[in-house]
């Protein structure tokens, strides 16, 4: 929906199934109960999550066209999808696989390519599009820094090839549409100096001649439809586990000409570590209901110097957690952003504030905002909520705190 000149809405990776009929099937029964629940008479917004599979089925005219008449009927719309996730994301276990497969191979290009055909033609006239997606792979892939570089000269390309084809995206359609490359723990991407380092080393020194050639244009308007084209997914849970603050971190992007296609409004989990060892006893007992077996939960924990120690999943924190000298974790879980705590626990929620602040005093930096709380099937018993119920508290939550 539109709020303040911002299109929101929730990502619909919430939804198990990867198939497109059960997506369908999820978009049809979930999306008129939220807008009746939050009482929306305008034109609603979808973040679309589309596997792999789902694509597969979406691209073809038939299914396109059902989609669109159900849109039409809906007073419904899709701006944004989440093209992070390539396959099972649900009653599966997860983990790094999230990441397959990465940005080193053709599968990631095509599938990539393939969703911005589809979201070319949902997309209504006169509004960009974007795709999130994988930071290029996962960091713990790569054993040395010549397989880095070698992982790197290769997304890089593929990266390229899928900015070629926006394009001619552009040009079939006018329509402006960009990929959302989205910093996460221990992606090669994680904070906005990494970010800003695909860019510096390897985005525009391959991509400026290359392009410039394909194109026949100057080096100087690659670089523009470069950064036009392939901007960030600021997921706020994710730049507040590495510790960065909103408002540096967009001055940072905005100094090196890096748009933000989407901010992806998250709360990550929190805890202050207690001196006493029995407090510690309770936050440990607290934690054991978040170590579950689907997702990476990454945990960046600050010391009393401010330096930062990074642990790849929780199990791996909590087993230190008695003799740790570490002041405060953050834990990747994204958990309902209409809760600022979990008894002995605690979340993020005060940087999405902090950075709806920032946007409403700057909305040039971006006009995409997506809630995304997909953790909520394994969540704790007593923060679950109905699924409908759920989607409907955190989106009025927003809204309420951009009026």
């Amino acid at each position: 929906m539109e709020i303040n000149d911002f299109h929101l809405s929730y990502c619909s990776n919430i939804h198990p199934g990867e198939s497109w009929e059960a997506t369908f099937e999820n978009l049809k029964k979930y999306i008129p109960e939220v807008k009746e629940r939050l009482d929306v008479d305008k034109s609603f917004g979808i973040g679309l999550r589309l596997s792999h599979e789902a694509s597969l089925v979406l691209e073809k005219a038939d299914q396109l066209s059902k989609f669109k008449d159900w849109l039409k009927s809906e007073n419904a719309y899709v701006f944004t999808l989440n093209g992070f996730p390539y396959g099972d994301f649900h009653r599966t276990t997860v983990k790094d696989q999230v990441h397959f497969p990465d940005w080193t191979t053709t599968d990631r290009r095509d599938y990539t390519i393939r969703s911005f055909r589809i979201l070319a033609q949902l997309l209504p006239q006169g509004q960009d599009g974007g795709i999130s997606t994988s930071p290029i792979s996962y960091r713990h892939w790569f054993k040395s820094e010549t397989a880095l570089n070698v992982g790197m000269e290769t997304a890089t390309q593929h990266l390229l090839e899928v900015v070629a084809e926006l394009v001619e995206l552009k040009k079939q359609t006018g329509k402006s549409l960009h990929l959302d490359i989205e910093p996460e723990p221990d992606g090669i991407l994680e904070n906005s100096d990494e970010m800003i380092w695909l860019f510096s080393d390897w985005l525009l020194p391959i991509g400026k001649p290359w392009l410039a050639k394909k194109l026949d244009i100057s080096e100087d308007k690659a670089e523009e439809i470069l950064k036009e084209h392939i901007q960030v997914c600021y997921d706020v849970c994710h730049f507040a586990i590495v510790y960065e603050k909103p408002a540096d971190t967009f001055a940072k992007f905005e100094k090196a000409g890096i748009k933000i296609g989407k901010i992806q409004i998250s709360a990550a989990l929190k805890v202050m570590i207690p001196a006493e060892p029995e407090a510690r006893d309770l936050v440990k007992l607290k934690l054991l209901p978040f170590e579950e077996s689907t997702y990476l939960h990454q945990v960046v924990a600050r010391k009393k110097d401010g330096s930062l120690v990074s642990y790849s999943d929780l199990p791996e924190a909590l087993k230190i957690l008695n003799t740790t000298d570490e002041e405060e974790w953050r834990i990747h879980f994204h958990v309902p952003v209409f809760l600022d705590n979990y008894g002995a626990l605690a979340s993020t929620q005060d940087q999405i504030s902090i950075v709806l602040n920032e946007i409403l005093k700057n909305p040039t930096l971006t006009n995409h905002l997506e809630v995304e709380t997909y953790t909520w099937e394994v969540l704790p018993e007593d923060t679950r909520l109905s699924l409908g119920e759920s989607i409907s508290r955190e989106l009025e939550w927003v809204i309420n705190k951009m009026k």
